[in-house]
């Protein structure tokens, strides 16, 4: 089984047909010659899994505006490939548990190897994606299988110290969590000026991280990743078991 080949196959087929004008269906086909000029993008992965991963597209897919009218559909390939690669590690994570990041992300010119052919199929037309896949388990990923068929690991306890006494009759209570990508404050007069089309420019970059929100407390950021055709969070950094634990007080 080729975990990261299928997570990201799961993905692109998702948001290709979401972030492509024409919404094109992405489906497992037969290699097919491409012509002169086809361009591609490799990531390189890290962690538990790792490797090169190589997507590699027909040139004939820039002359039509799949990106929009008046956008670089190049440097858009390029975005929203990353967007694939980054997306099918946090599948990855989701799925089987495997921890890994994009290292490295860059273009070039096609791939000698094929792993896997698809096309990409829209009203507009049809266009050949070649896949090149050389990720495998990282070396840290294979050392903890050896130990782990040698002895089983210690059961790590369920919530650091320092949490209190009697905490274990709160643990399954259902609380609601929010994602937050950003805020601002308006007037009441351009909120009252809203209409369908109209953009409200946030305080946060978009690499910057989201906040996990419960109550009206932060208790994690992370980043936006696609899970099965949804949007989630894979958290970076956590607030102390005693501080997220502050969040439920404002809820009883």
């Amino acid at each position: 089984m080729r975990a990261y080949l299928d997570c990201w196959t799961s993905v692109a087929t998702a948001l290709f047909s979401q972030a492509l004008a024409g919404e094109p269906q992405l489906v497992e086909s037969l290699p097919r010659p491409m012509a002169g000029g086809a361009f591609g993008f490799a990531a390189t992965l890290a962690g538990d899994e790792e490797g090169r991963f190589s997507v590699v597209l027909d040139p004939a897919v820039l002359d039509t505006p799949l990106m929009g009218e008046g956008v670089d559909q190049k440097a858009g390939w390029g975005e929203l490939l990353r967007e694939v690669a980054d997306a099918a590690a946090g599948e990855l994570l989701a799925q089987a548990g495997k921890k890994c990041r994009v290292e490295k992300f860059e273009e070039i010119a096609g791939e000698s190897q094929i792993s896997l052919a698809f096309q990409l199929k829209s009203q507009s037309g049809a266009w050949t994606v070649l896949v090149h896949d050389e990720v495998h388990p990282g070396k840290a990923e294979m050392r903890s299988g050896q130990a782990g068929s040698d002895a089983a690991a210690p059961q790590a306890p369920a919530l650091a110290t320092g949490v209190g006494p009697g905490i274990e009759l709160l643990l399954d209570v259902e609380l609601e969590a929010t994602l937050r990508f950003g805020c601002r404050e308006m007037p009441l007069s351009e909120i009252l000026d809203l209409g369908p089309g109209d953009v409200v420019e946030l305080d946060r970059h978009i690499a910057d991280p989201v906040d996990l929100i419960v109550g009206d407390k932060i208790v994690a950021r992370g980043e936006v990743v696609l899970v099965n055709g949804n949007f989630g969070l894979r958290v970076l950094e956590v607030a102390a078991p005693r501080k997220r634990l502050e969040s439920i007080r404002c809820l009883f």
